[in-house]
């Protein structure tokens, strides 16, 4: 049998040209993605604003709650029991009133009086079957009357400013225990789903004490590091590629919005590759991601820009 060189030569220029074409297809479909990241969420950690006992407490982890839903409750009885005290104290109080109306009522009664009788007096002297002095008299005396009801006027009027004034205060420790009472009921920031439970019905908490962590995971972000030489292909508002490993082996592809790129260059993270593993500084970028359901905190996912 003749033996062809040509033949054989061939076989590992076949096999290097097939090895090359592999490498220039990092991502799936043969695209070669530009920054590989984690998936994050915004979280807010709910905190005890009043400290109790907890009597209430209908969540669990992985719950969706909607904004301004009531969770639970921390005890109050405490709270009301003081509020009811300082209400009895303001009634003590008012009940020190002077009853103004009554005591000013008997000098307008004698002022009426005195001008009854004086305008009888005119008619008297009219007819001289009266004094002079008569009518003077009863002039003074009604002046005199006046004069009383004046000074009873602002009496009165001091003494029942200076309980309204003593009541202020008592007014103002109410208003405190009110929203005291109100920041005892747990209630629910945003809408989201509920990543992590800290406390537990009937358990005591204090005021900044966290109850459970939450995140809105219907809008994810998935944040990248850049390096210089790519930062101008990159903007705020752009669309972006993104391709997540399945379940079944392949990968899900996603479009995104960059939403932020840092101002400020830092050091690589370890466990973050960028396209130019030399580049000693990178920029920190966040891309908008609408989650279907699948995506979940910390998975990785790989980013095109152009």
């Amino acid at each position: 049998m003749k033996y062809d060189k040509t033949k054989h030569m061939n076989f590992p220029l076949t096999v290097g040209a097939l090895f090359l074409v592999g490498l220039a297809s990092c991502g799936p479909g043969g695209d070669v993605y530009d920054a590989s990241g984690n998936f994050e969420a915004e979280e807010i950690v709910v905190s005890s604003e009043a400290t109790g006992k907890i009597l209430k407490l209908n969540l669990d982890e992985g719950l969706e709650l909607k904004a301004g839903q009531a969770v639970g409750y921390i005890d109050t009885i405490q709270l009301s029991l003081k509020k009811k005290q300082l209400v009895y104290s303001i009634g003590a109080l008012l009940a020190k009133k002077p009853d103004a109306s009554s005591q000013l009522s008997t000098i307008q009664k004698q002022i009426e009086t005195a001008n009854y009788e004086k305008k009888r007096v005119e008619n008297l002297l009219k007819d001289d079957a009266a004094t002079k002095k008569q009518l003077d008299d009863l002039n003074a005396q009604i002046d005199l009357y006046q004069k009383q009801y004046h000074s009873l006027q602002v009496s009165l009027g001091i003494s029942t400013g200076s309980i309204q004034s003593e009541t202020l205060p008592i007014k103002a420790q109410i208003e405190q225990l009110e929203d005291q009472i109100k920041k005892s009921v747990i209630v629910n920031p945003i809408d989201g789903t509920v990543l992590t439970k800290y406390a537990e019905q009937d358990e005591v908490v204090t005021a900044g004490k966290a109850i459970y962590k939450i995140a809105d995971l219907s809008n994810i972000l998935l944040r990248v590091y850049i390096s210089g030489d790519q930062l101008s292909s990159v903007r705020i508002g752009q669309k972006i590629k993104i391709a997540v490993d399945d379940i079944k082996g392949g990968s899900k592809n996603y479009e995104g919005v960059v939403e932020w790129i840092s101002d400020q260059a830092e050091f690589t993270p370890k466990t973050i590759q960028t396209k130019d593993e030399r580049a000693n500084l990178v920029y920190a970028a966040k891309i908008k991601v609408k989650n279907d359901g699948f995506l979940k905190i910390g998975m990785y996912a790989d980013v095109m820009f152009k």
